[in-house]
């Protein structure tokens, strides 16, 4: 039983770090396709990325910052996407130590 528990647990995890690098994704693709900001489902996406980038990974101070021309696109594609990376090892890192 408690082996199920664990298991259910250890997918719950994985779930929400896959969904947090979804989000993520998500948000720099709606950047690199200069996508409408006053449509409430594109700034829905943009505020939850910009949740769960928890700082580390922000378009503005984040762990790489570009300045001039197309610098938007380029700090949420690479930004974000390490950020995406960094759930989606941490999802399997927490479900291999969860998991029984």
């Amino acid at each position: 039983m408690a082996s199920k528990i664990r298991a259910t647990v250890a997918q719950l995890v994985w779930l929400a770090c896959a969904l947090a690098a979804l989000v993520l994704a998500l948000g720099a693709l709606l950047i690199a396709l200069d996508a409408n900001t006053s449509n409430e489902l594109v700034a829905l996406v943009l505020n939850a990325a910009a949740f769960v980038d928890l700082g580390v990974f922000s378009r503005s101070d984040g762990i790489k910052e570009f300045r001039g021309q197309g610098a938007e696109v380029k700090n949420a594609l690479l930004n974000w996407g390490l950020g995406a990376v960094a759930w989606l090892v941490l999802g399997r890192v927490l479900d291999r130590i969860i998991r029984p």
